[in-house]
């Protein structure tokens, strides 16, 4: 028996029902706006302070 098992019309309709899947995805994925490009930068800001004070507390950290 074949891979392909289903009819014709079967996999049409299965590839018709993919493209269609794929063009919403597509269209949900829209260019960010505006506040939400804001609220990443935020959270970026906030991560790379976080990061350079564990940085420099670890810098600082006497070893024993």
């Amino acid at each position: 028996m074949s891979e392909n098992a289903g009819t014709g019309s079967e996999q049409q309709a299965s590839a018709a029902a993919e493209k269609q899947a794929q063009g919403q995805a597509k269209s949900e994925q829209s260019a960010p706006h505006t506040g939400q490009i804001r609220t990443v930068g935020q959270r970026r800001r906030d991560s790379e302070e976080k990061l350079e004070k564990h940085q420099q507390e670890a810098r600082h950290k006497p070893t024993d």
